[in-house]
C-alpha cells in the first residue's frame, strides 16, 4: 500500500517499527506467562508493568488505574456494562449517552435497556456537539452513568467533556468517554477532564490490533465481563497478551513525545485538503467542524452521488479512504452520527471521510485532488440529479 494515499487513520494506523521491535521477543523468546514465578515469567511481568506505567503517563493517571482489555470495544463495554448494577422493579437504573456514539457504546447501552435499564439518548448540534444544558436536564435522581465519546470517529468533533463531566459529576454520576480517537493524538489528562473512565486503542495510535486500556478511576468498584483467575485487578482475567501489551506501552510513549509534532505538521495538510475540495468540487457539504474537530479529520458529502461509488474508482487508483453510509453494519442505512448532525439519507450517502496520519503528505493530497474531481464529474454525468440545481458548498 501507498501510504502517502492512505486517508483511513480514524480506521486504523500501520504498526510503528519501533513498537513492532519491542513486540517481536515477546513472542517467541521471552514468552512466559506473566502469572508465574520463575525468573521468564517475572520479566514478562515486569514488561507489561512498565507498558502500564506508560499508558498511565499518557493520559495523567495512575498505573494501578489503567486495565488492559482486547481492544476499545472491550474498554467500552466493561465500562458500561461494568459500571450498572442488575436491574430490580423497584427502580431501574438510567443511563445517558448522546446520538454520535460509536456502535460499541450505542450497543452496549442498547443491550442494556434490553435488560430493563432506562436509556436517554440525547441530541446534537449541527456540529456534532452535545449541549451540556441538555444533560443537566437529563440526569434524574435514578441516573448512574453518562457516557459521551470525547472525539468523532467519523467527523471528528470533540466534545466538550470537560464541562460535560463537570455536570455529572455535580450530580454525583459516573461519567465515561470513548477517547479511542483521541487518545495519542491531542494532549489529554483524566484528572484535568474530571472523568471516572476512558477508553482507549493501540490500533489507533501505530499499536498492536487486539489490545486496549481502560482508565478506572482509583476507588470505583466495576463488575467484570470475563470471569477467570483475577487477571487486571478481577476485571479481566485470562493470560495477559504480553507482546500487545508491550506494544501499547510503546506506542503510548511514542505518542505522549510526538503527538505535538504531529499536529503541527498534519493540521496544514488537512487545511490544503479541505481548501482543494470546496474549489475543485461543486456542491460539497462540510459534515462536523474544523474549529471544534480532531485536526486530522475531514468529512464531506459530496451532493447528489454515492460514497461508495466514489470509494470504488478511488481504490483503482490505490487511494483507501472511507464513507459514512452504511459504517459499520453493511446495511444500505445511513450513517447514524450524519443524520444525527441533520443531513438528508441522500446526502448522508453521499458522504467521505478523510482522515491523515503520520504518513500523510502535501504531495499525497495533491494526488488526491487531481484524482478525485473527474471522478465525480463522471459520476454525476450518470446520476438523474447529477445536473439539477442546488446550493453551493457549505463549509
Amino acid at each position: 500500500m501507498n501510504l502517502e494515499r492512505y486517508f483511513d487513520y480514524n480506521a486504523t494506523t500501520p504498526v510503528d517499527h519501533r513498537v513492532m521491535q519491542d513486540m517481536e521477543g515477546w513472542f517467541c523468546r521471552e514468552f512466559a506467562n506473566p502469572s508465574a514465578f520463575y525468573g521468564a515469567a517475572v520479566a514478562a511481568r515486569s514488561a507489561v508493568e512498565e507498558a502500564r506505567s506508560r499508558v498511565a503517563a499518557l493520559i495523567g493517571a495512575r498505573p494501578d488505574e489503567i486495565i488492559f482489555t482486547m481492544g476499545g470495544t472491550e474498554s467500552d463495554n466493561l465500562a458500561i456494562a461494568g459500571s450498572i448494577k442488575t436491574p430490580d422493579s423497584a427502580a431501574s437504573p438510567h443511563v445517558i449517552t448522546s446520538a454520535v456514539e460509536h456502535p460499541a457504546v450505542l450497543n452496549a447501552c442498547r443491550a442494556l435497556e434490553n435488560r430493563g435499564v432506562r436509556l436517554t439518548v440525547l441530541p446534537v448540534d449541527a456540529e456534532g456537539r452535545v449541549d451540556p444544558d441538555d444533560l443537566r436536564k437529563a440526569i434524574s435522581p435514578a441516573t448512574v452513568l453518562v457516557s459521551i465519546m470525547y472525539a468523532n470517529n467519523e467527523i471528528g468533533t470533540i466534545q466538550p467533556i470537560r464541562e460535560l463531566a463537570a455536570v455529572a459529576r455535580e450530580a454525583g454520576v459516573l461519567f465515561h468517554t470513548d477517547a479511542i480517537q483521541t487518545t495519542g493524538r491531542i494532549p489529554l489528562d483524566v484528572k484535568e477532564l474530571g472523568v471516572d473512565l476512558l477508553s482507549l486503542s493501540a490500533h489507533k495510535m501505530y499499536g498492536p490490533k487486539g489490545i486496549g486500556a481502560l482508565y478506572r478511576r482509583k476507588g470505583l468498584r466495576l463488575t467484570p465481563l470475563v470471569w477467570g483467575g483475577g487477571h487486571e485487578s478481577g476485571l479481566r482475567s485470562g493470560t495477559e497478551n504480553v507482546p500487545g501489551i508491550v506494544g501499547l506501552g510503546r506506542a503510548a510513549q511514542i505518542a505522549r513525545q510526538e503527538m505535538d509534532e504531529l499536529a503541527a505538521r498534519i493540521t496544514p495538510i488537512r487545511d490544503r485538503l479541505h481548501r482543494g475540495l470546496f474549489e475543485r468540487i461543486p456542491e460539497l457539504l462540510l459534515n462536523g467542524s474544523l474549529t471544534h474537530g480532531l485536526y486530522n479529520t475531514l468529512n464531506v458529502s459530496v451532493r447528489h452521488i454515492e460514497g461508495e461509488a466514489i470509494l470504488a474508482f478511488l481504490d483503482g487508483e490505490g487511494f483507501a479512504l472511507a464513507s459514512g453510509s452504511a459504517c459499520s453494519s453493511k446495511s444500505l442505512e445511513p450513517s447514524p452520527v450524519l443524520t444525527a448532525i441533520g443531513r438528508s439519507h441522500a446526502d448522508a450517502h453521499g458522504s467521505l471521510r478523510f482522515s491523515l496520519g503520520r504518513h500523510s503528505s502535501e504531495a499525497g493530497v495533491d494526488a488526491l485532488l487531481d484524482a478525485l474531481p473527474p471522478v465525480v464529474a463522471r459520476l454525476r454525468s450518470m446520476s438523474p440529479f447529477g445536473k439539477s440545481g442546488g446550493p453551493g458548498n457549505k463549509q
